[in-house]
């Protein structure tokens, strides 16, 4: 068993060393162990609003999801039908605290029998020894399975005809999903066409080289950037338990069924939506200066004097100059639009449109 065990970590070790040295070859630089650019962090930034870019994704991790209670494990806990996730089709969904604030958003895909959960690393841990403490009697194994996949990005005005190209394959609808010859393909909203790539090490390798011929390799902040652009929130570890599903307008892009059955504060998040009591919402917004908003710093407007009005969601570095940020802010705040960043005097934000309406809100008193 011993002997097995530390086989096994010298695997996972090297299989990880693969990936590690393939990108370092690629030019990418580290700071503090994780990837952040490939050498021009402003010309990357710059070539994702109009150009291919292939972008790192090691600032996210993969949860699989095994046995033949996986589908009603995930079902009863998550806020979406994972009924619904097939070899075809991939989701967001939300996992919540019983007061119905979302601990993660996942995007949840499935290989063969098998269901993954893409969510951010720094929550891994934690997710990961709060979900098994639910499995019980169900017949589901979870573990972490980094080491066997990696996940890359690619967006850009070819991006589909390059996959079709270098794959074979490209789904042809959001939240598509195919998988063929080990490769995993899922198409995510963005004003360009955008997929997340998900192989093995080596056969992630292999496509990448290819992919690049005709895409600029980017790190991770700058897909960030093109999620806020397509307004779609990440929970992060400084904002776990911080927003109701509906606050972080994750009903509007597909990630919560009101239809189906319990889930952890499923009870509060559908008399939100029946009731039409939402105060808050997710905008986009854009402020200018040189020190980057935090996710979980506040925001405020006269309207609300002496406490928050918002909190910021994520927010990355503009292509141009400034930040970029999601932030989930009074639903009256944003209309009156006076907002401020960290204090009431602090920088002003101008909020920006997204690329969804909101539902007719029946209540916001």
């Amino acid at each position: 068993m011993m002997k097995a065990a530390v086989n096994n970590a010298n695997n996972i070790s090297f299989v990880n060393g693969i990936w590690r040295s393939f990108i370092q070859s690629q030019g990418a630089v580290r700071v503090a162990e994780h990837v952040q650019h490939f050498g021009n962090a402003l010309m990357e930034r710059r070539a994702a609003a109009h150009e291919n870019i292939l972008a790192e994704r090691a600032d996210f991790t993969l949860i699989r999801a095994r046995g033949e209670g996986a589908l009603e494990f995930l079902n009863a806990q998550l806020s979406n039908d994972i009924q619904l996730v097939d070899a075809t089709h991939s989701q967001l969904a939300s996992w919540c605290s019983p007061k119905g604030r979302m601990l993660v958003i996942f995007r949840i895909f499935r290989r063969g029998e098998d269901y993954y959960l893409h969510f951010p690393a720094g929550l891994q841990e934690t997710v990961l020894k709060r979900l098994r403490m639910y499995v019980l009697r169900a017949k589901v194994t979870l573990d972490v399975a980094d080491s066997e996949l990696r996940v890359f990005g690619l967006s850009g005005p070819h991006a589909e005809n390059m996959l079709r190209e270098s794959a074979g394959f490209a789904p042809g609808s959001v939240d598509g999903c195919e998988t063929q010859a080990e490769i995993t393909v899922i198409r995510v909203a963005g004003s360009l066409p955008r997929f997340e790539i998900i192989a093995p090490p080596a056969a992630a390798a292999g496509l990448w080289e290819k992919l690049k011929r005709g895409a600029i390799p980017v790190g991770p902040p700058v897909w960030a950037w093109l999620d806020i652009m397509a307004g779609i929130p990440r929970v992060l570890p400084e904002t776990s338990e911080a927003f109701v599903p509906q606050m972080a307008n994750l009903e509007v892009i597909g990630g919560v069924n009101f239809k189906k059955g319990c889930y952890p504060g499923q009870e509060i998040v559908a008399r939100m939506q029946y009731l039409g009591n939402l105060k808050q919402r997710m905008y986009r917004a854009h402020v200018d200066g040189d020190i980057a908003p935090r996710p979980g710093e506040s925001i405020y407007a006269p309207n609300f004097p002496g406490q928050s009005a918002g909190t910021v969601v994520d927010a990355q570095a503009s292509p141009q100059s400034g930040f970029d940020l999601l932030a989930v802010i009074q639903i009256n705040s944003a209309t009156a639009g006076e907002l401020h960043l960290g204090s009431k005097t602090g920088p002003t934000l101008a909020l920006q449109s997204l690329p969804y309406t909101f539902p007719p809100a029946t209540r916001t008193e």
